[in-house]
């Protein structure tokens, strides 16, 4: 049995699970606001598992694709898919069966989420080799997170609705925005191994500059969100509150680059969460 919880620890730390918190939030910002509130245990369970195998494949596939360059990264040389905790053979499997419960999560859903969920998962899986020749794979990344309130909407209204693409390109650009600032960790090692990232080709003061623009853009992006949802008081609070915490985040990450960790898992979780809890109070405000 102690074998068994040590595999699921193992998968566990190789796709990071309890970094969902990002996507997650802005699915049901998107299903909250689509239903006009409440949108049912049935969606929200469907929800939760098609985000959470969309992520598991995307990240096992990564993993499965950058073991020879992790394996060279001091900084992911000890990650199960790298140490032999976690074989090829069993990520393959891993990957296969996430894709297949996403299909399959997406059929029950509706039709237009069940076609739509072949072109995701080839987005999902894009990422995973766009670095070995573009230094896009940082917006790669974004739209990969970015399509998560899209299917929020689909889910509830089998449509793709307006605001819904604006929520979306604000969190494209968050994504991409504090993917740049934690890729500042691997740019000498980037550079000294071809691999393509704006870190890599630009510099670090290049890079905070277009992460500070991606940023400004997501902040730019929610509000017209807000706008054209008709949302009120605490949308906007939401959105002036993930103004302040990117901010807050450049700040740490410009003082200090071991602060990187910090910038990126916490402020970035907490930032999700805050707007997720605001946008459902303005629902109920109404």
């Amino acid at each position: 049995m102690q074998r068994y919880i040590n595999k699921l620890k193992d998968f566990n730390e190789l796709v990071m699970f309890e970094h969902s918190i990002f996507s997650l939030p802005f699915i049901f910002i998107a299903m909250v606001v689509a239903a006009d509130g409440w949108f049912g245990f049935n969606l929200l369970l469907l929800g939760v598992a098609a985000a959470v195998s969309a992520r598991n494949f995307a990240m096992g596939l990564n993993r499965y694709a950058d073991r020879d360059i992790d394996a060279e990264n001091p900084r992911t040389k000890n990650r199960p898919s790298v140490d032999g905790r976690i074989d090829a053979s069993s990520m393959l499997i891993f990957i296969g069966v996430n894709a297949f419960v996403f299909i399959a999560v997406a059929y029950i859903i509706n039709s237009l989420a069940f076609w739509l969920s072949f072109p995701i998962l080839f987005v999902l899986g894009s990422y995973s080799y766009f670095k070995r020749f573009s230094s896009l794979a940082h917006v790669i990344l974004g739209i990969s997170l970015g399509l998560a309130p899209i299917a929020g909407v689909i889910a509830v209204s089998a449509q793709i609705t307006p605001w819904s693409v604006l929520l979306s390109l604000g969190v494209i650009f968050w994504v991409a925005g504090f993917d740049l600032l934690y890729s500042l960790q691997d740019i000498d090692f980037d550079v000294d191994n071809d691999l393509h990232s704006i870190p890599s080709k630009y510099g670090s003061q290049a890079t905070l500059f277009i992460s500070s623009i991606f940023h400004a853009l997501s902040v730019v992006f929610w509000a017209l969100f807000v706008w054209t949802a008709g949302l009120g008081f605490f949308a906007w609070t939401a959105v002036f509150l993930s103004a302040f915490m990117l901010g807050y985040e450049h700040k740490l990450v410009r003082r200090d680059f071991t602060k990187i960790d910090r910038a990126f898992f916490t402020v970035n979780g907490y930032l999700g969460i805050f707007f997720f809890i605001l946008i459902v109070m303005d629902r109920l405000a109404v």
